[in-house]
């Protein structure tokens, strides 16, 4: 046994025929012109109109040249419809949504309003001249015994400075005891119309 290695590659035996060298490929028949007569290739596409989408005639040079100087794609349509075409040309024929709210929508609604005049403030007058509303008074913010002080003395919580001054001193003249002969149940009241007036003193809304 030999200790050389004895290589035989595989597929030696296979033959590959080699390509027929006199075989030639056919050259693709070229169309002929689509012009009545013209015995030309017809190598260059022309549509054949607005209402033919996707089909074309077949013309050569000359009378492809022909054909595009004499082509109109809107012969025969009317004004309206150029028109509408033309209008549908700025979206590029695709479909358009308006950013106009709806009739019923919150939005609409407050136009209505402001337009009818009775609408919510327009300090800036944004939406034209409407009525707006008068500016409401910022409610005071009242400690519990600042407001039982007020109504003590028969005040609302918007009450200022000379209304207060005011009330206690009719209050002091009506329960004085020179006024009421000395009773009992009008000396609680004064000490009470006292009592309010101090607390309102001291909170600093006299």
């Amino acid at each position: 046994m030999s200790d050389v290695f004895d290589y035989r590659p595989k597929y030696v035996d296979i033959r590959v025929k080699k390509p027929d060298t006199e075989a030639k490929p056919r050259a693709p028949q070229e169309r002929p012109c689509d012009h009545i007569g013209c015995k030309r290739a017809g190598s260059h596409k022309a549509p054949k109109g607005r209402a033919h989408d996707g089909q074309f005639w077949h013309f050569c040079v000359e009378h492809a040249a022909d054909y595009n100087r004499r082509w109109n794609y809107f012969e025969g349509m009317s004004d309206a419809e150029l028109a509408d075409y033309q209008k549908r040309e700025e979206t590029g024929h695709r479909p358009t949504w308006t950013f106009r709210s709806g009739r019923l929508d919150r939005y609409s609604a407050a136009a209505r309003g402001f337009r009818a005049g009775r609408g919510a403030a327009d300090p800036f007058g944004m939406f034209g001249e409407t009525v707006s509303e008068p500016a409401r008074p910022a409610k005071r913010r009242l400690t519990r015994l600042q407001s039982l002080a007020l109504e003590a003395l028969s005040l609302d919580e918007n009450a200022d400075g000379p209304s207060i001054r005011a009330r206690y001193a009719e209050l002091v003249k009506r329960w004085h005891p020179d006024s009421n002969g000395g009773d009992r149940a009008a000396e609680a009241n004064l000490q009470r119309v006292l009592k309010a007036y101090q607390t309102l003193k001291a909170a600093g809304l006299v």
